[in-house]
């Protein structure tokens, strides 16, 4: 089912013509009644007054970013959404449905990450209506559709992909979060379409590790800051090693024989890599 648009007509011009004529049949009642007039006329009075205070309730509001859906004996007539006061047939009714823009974040959801690690993940998705006979009639609740719907793409978006990245150009939950919130935007957007509902924004508010793998999956992540620290130092001192025995080449400080700058690239990069200050032991014999 497809929004239709419904053209109601103006509602302040219409309620000025019902309220005069209001007033002019309850004038000439009371004109009647006092000339003594014929039943005929004054029935006819009293059915022109029913008419009117019947028209009188199709009048109807609107408000800015809100529509409302006509509907005449459970037939479909179309959607208002033009402001303001308007009248349409009082035989129909009208439900109200909110344009507004609106946001929600969904519970926290426990899933396992394509590693196969529990994870605990939730999300914030900007969503509104944007056909209001599917909103209304295609689900039975949009509301809770939506929200429904919004955590099962979040979970089948997490277990896609891993917590961390392992490889250089892996695409991880934690490290891609720009990818990874607008994939989880087309993915809500294709289950929230046939409701008429338009994904704005979709993006993570909750990651972390579920609790009984915390501790662990913190001592590797440890490790593998340290791992990487190590490996930044020994390519560091691999390179002041090397500069140190250009110099002592090019300025014929001293000439070292193969097992002595052996010696010599062991004793730095000792210096260099170790995680504490080294301690000097001062030669008082010769060279050799």
């Amino acid at each position: 089912m497809q929004e239709k648009p419904f053209r109601p007509a103006a509602g302040i011009p219409t309620l000025i013509v019902l309220l005069l004529v209001l007033a002019g049949t309850i004038a000439g009642l009371i004109v009647l009644a006092k000339n003594d007039a014929g039943p005929g006329w004054i029935v006819a009075d009293m059915l022109v007054l029913m008419l009117t205070i019947l028209a009188l309730a199709g009048l109807f509001m609107v408000q800015p970013n809100q529509a409302k859906a006509l509907l005449l004996f459970g037939d479909y007539k179309g959607s208002a959404k033009s402001p303001g006061l308007q009248w349409a047939n009082p035989f129909l009714s009208k439900k109200s449905i909110s344009l507004r823009v609106r946001n929600f974040e969904t519970d926290k959801l426990k899933v396992n990450d394509s590693t196969g690690n529990p994870v605990e993940i939730a999300a914030v998705v900007v969503w509104k209506v944007v056909d209001t006979a599917e909103a209304l009639f295609n689900v039975d609740d949009y509301e809770d559709y939506v929200r429904v719907q919004s955590e099962a793409a979040l979970r089948n978006l997490a277990t896609g992909y891993p917590y961390d990245a392992h490889q250089a150009e892996e695409v991880a939950l934690a490290s891609h979060t720009a990818h990874i919130s607008d994939e989880l935007r087309v993915h809500i957007q294709d289950r929230l379409e046939k409701a008429g509902i338009e994904v704005i924004e979709a993006r993570i508010s909750h990651l972390a590790y579920a609790p009984e793998i915390a501790a662990a999956m913190l001592q590797r992540q440890q490790a593998s800051a340290v791992v990487a620290a190590r490996q930044k130092i020994v390519e560091g001192a691999v390179g002041m090693v090397e500069m140190a025995l250009e110099h002592l080449a090019e300025q014929q400080i001293v000439e070292l024989d193969e097992e002595r700058k052996a010696t010599m690239v062991s004793n730095l990069m000792v210096v260099l890599c170790s995680d504490r200050g080294a301690q000097p032991v001062v030669n008082a014999g010769s060279l050799y």
